[in-house]
Formats: structure tokens, C-alpha cells, sequence
């Protein structure tokens, strides 16, 4: 749970930078991909990270341009990555010019559930890593690069010249 907005600020800044890496190494014909059709795409994975941004901490009174949860998935993979950009910043704006550090403790209701504004931060947070990992699963499928993360990918370590670790 954050305490302090400089904090989240931090790391929002450190997450949606890694999250925005992902959303544009996607391609049009990539965002079709699934493991079965009882599965989310890739497009509407991309998409639920997009929207999320902004409908959970909507929950909490905070105000800012988002795209509504009933607006259907972009059919361009450049599309979803500029909402993505616009909504996060967006967000994080409101969150710096709208919150205190004392904001941080007002309890908001989620999801039928008292949340601390706190949690809520860090629950989203952990909400973007999460679908980050299934997008890569599937953009691996689709034949795409995976972007870095939180390490070298396969890839990079291929042009440093060193053999990949096989975990």
C-alpha cells in the first residue's frame, strides 16, 4: 500500500513505462491472438489495461479523460498504445495535482469492498504486471518480440553474445 504519492508516483512512472513497451511492440494482426476462444485476445487484454487505468480509480471520486468501459476494443494496435499513454498520464496527473499524502488513507469502496485509496494504487499496479505477463505469453505466440521488463529478454541476451539462461 502507498503512503505517499511521490512513491507511487515512482513507480506508476517505472510501471506504465514497461507497460507502454508492451502495448507498442503489438501489431494489428497480432491482436487477435489467444490461447482458445474461451480466453481473452491479446487486443482485449491490451485493452482491459487500458480501461482499467481509469475505471478503478474513478471508484474513488478521482476525475480525469479516460475511455468508458463500454467503448469496444481498437482495431489498431497504435490506437490502444496512444489511450494508454493519454489515460495513464492523465491519471497520474489527477492523482498529483488532486492528492495528499493524507488522500492516500481515505477508505473508497471497491468492488463492494473498503479500500484505502493506498491499496488501490498499488492494487493497480499489480493489475498491469499481472496482464503484462499474459500479454507476453501471447505476443510470444504471435510471433512478436517481447520487450525487456525486468531483464534481458532471449533475444537481448542473443546480441550481447551470451547463451540465454535457462531457468
Amino acid at each position: 500500500m502507498f503512503k505517499q504519492i511521490e512513491d507511487f508516483t515512482e513507480a506508476w512512472s517505472n510501471e506504465t513505462a514497461a507497460t507502454l513497451r508492451t502495448l507498442e511492440a503489438l501489431t494489428d494482426e497480432s491482436l487477435g491472438q489467444q490461447i482458445t476462444s474461451e480466453h481473452r485476445t491479446l487486443g482485449r487484454l491490451a485493452w482491459h489495461l487500458v480501461q482499467t487505468v481509469h475505471e478503478m480509480p474513478s471508484r474513488t471520486g478521482l476525475s480525469f479523460e479516460g475511455p468508458d468501459e463500454a467503448m469496444a476494443v481498437p482495431a489498431s494496435a497504435a490506437d490502444i498504445a496512444a489511450f494508454y499513454k493519454r489515460t495513464s498520464q492523465a491519471f497520474l496527473e489527477a492523482v498529483q495535482s488532486s492528492w495528499k499524502d493524507e488522500n492516500l488513507l481515505v477508505m473508497s469502496d471497491m468492488y463492494g469492498d473498503q479500500w484505502p485509496n493506498g491499496l488501490m494504487l498499488d492494487v493497480l499496479i499489480k493489475h498491469e504486471i499481472h496482464h503484462r505477463g499474459q500479454m507476453t505469453v501471447l505476443m510470444r505466440q504471435a510471433g512478436l518480440r517481447v520487450p525487456d521488463l525486468y531483464g534481458p529478454t532471449k533475444e537481448q541476451w542473443a546480441e550481447f553474445g551470451a547463451p540465454a539462461p535457462v531457468i
